[in-house]
């Protein structure tokens, strides 16, 4: 099945009223907060993406994903880190701007990376607002709950829309010890009222990394807001991979990754098939050159 064949048509796609669906959709307005709850009043699912460019956010745009993170996992994917940890501010911003530039329909999300939101409310209002203003993002996303609360209904209360993140939140690897599954047994119940906490801190969508499928799914039915899984099974609202994981290019990847290309093999054959035009003496032929 082609990636058109499985585009669902925008006239016989589940729709409240007038709502276009947010996969599928023929509109060119930006994707909204509003559009991700009316999608969740319509049970809904939806796909997210990572991108880091605006090459591959106009593919993205043009597929359909309706929501495009521009993750700190840049930190690793893009700037050859281990971690998302060492990833700057001023090293995603000029990232999300390209995204931005990139794609018309979909919501641009921006990660706020380790760091840069954690002391303070006014630090995570400073980081949120630069996003917003220098690079056209339409919402930032965190991590934590605890001590990230205040900063989360700051900002939403300065009108900044927050994506709350939950589960194994990446930032705190040295924390926890490692990537690993999250809110098994009775951490499970602290994980299910931290969600609910925040959406009652105003968040509009909460990411559920790494933690047990029947636990998502009991999140998920109980919030209000849509949950966007990676990691966390099949009932959550929406589900997000790195671009680069789900499309064949990283090496190792966590169990949760399907992969859908090799579009690594793909590059290496293109490379090797120039490289072996040059050294031929077979490229540029005539057709390839100026007169």
């Amino acid at each position: 099945m082609t990636a058109e064949q499985a585009r669902p048509p925008a006239a016989t796609s589940a729709r409240t009223g007038n709502s276009e669906p947010l996969y599928g959709g023929t509109g060119t307005r930006r994707i909204t907060v509003r559009d991700l709850a009316a999608a969740k009043a319509r049970s809904e699912k939806w796909p997210m993406l990572t991108a880091y460019d605006a090459l591959t956010a106009r593919i993205f745009d043009a597929a359909g994903i309706p929501v495009l993170l521009v993750g700190d996992s840049a930190a690793m994917v893009v700037y050859g880190h281990d971690t998302t940890i060492p990833v700057t501010v001023n090293e995603l911003i000029p990232l999300t701007a390209a995204v931005v530039r990139g794609a018309r329909r979909a919501m641009v999300v921006a990660d706020l990376p380790f760091g840069s939101y954690q002391a303070s409310v006014e630090a995570a209002m400073a980081t949120a607002t630069r996003f917003l203003k220098e690079t056209g993002a339409q919402a930032v996303k965190l991590e934590g709950v605890r001590r990230v609360l205040p900063q989360v209904e700051e900002l939403v209360a300065a009108g900044i829309p927050v994506m709350a993140h939950l589960g194994l939140t990446p930032q705190s690897v040295n924390a926890i010890g490692g990537y690993r599954v999250q809110g098994r047994g009775e951490d499970g119940e602290r994980l299910m009222h931290d969600a609910k906490a925040m959406q009652a801190a105003g968040a509009f969508a909460l990411v559920l990394e790494c933690v047990p499928a029947d636990l998502a799914a009991r999140v998920t039915a109980t919030l209000t807001i849509p949950t966007i899984g990676i990691g966390a099974g099949p009932d959550c609202d929406a589900q997000v991979l790195v671009w680069q994981d789900m499309a064949g290019l990283t090496p190792q990847t966590a169990k949760f990754v399907k992969k859908y290309a090799d579009v690594g093999a793909v590059l290496r054959d293109a490379a090797e098939c120039f490289a072996a035009d040059v050294v031929s003496g077979s490229f540029p032929t005539p057709e390839f050159s100026y007169r």
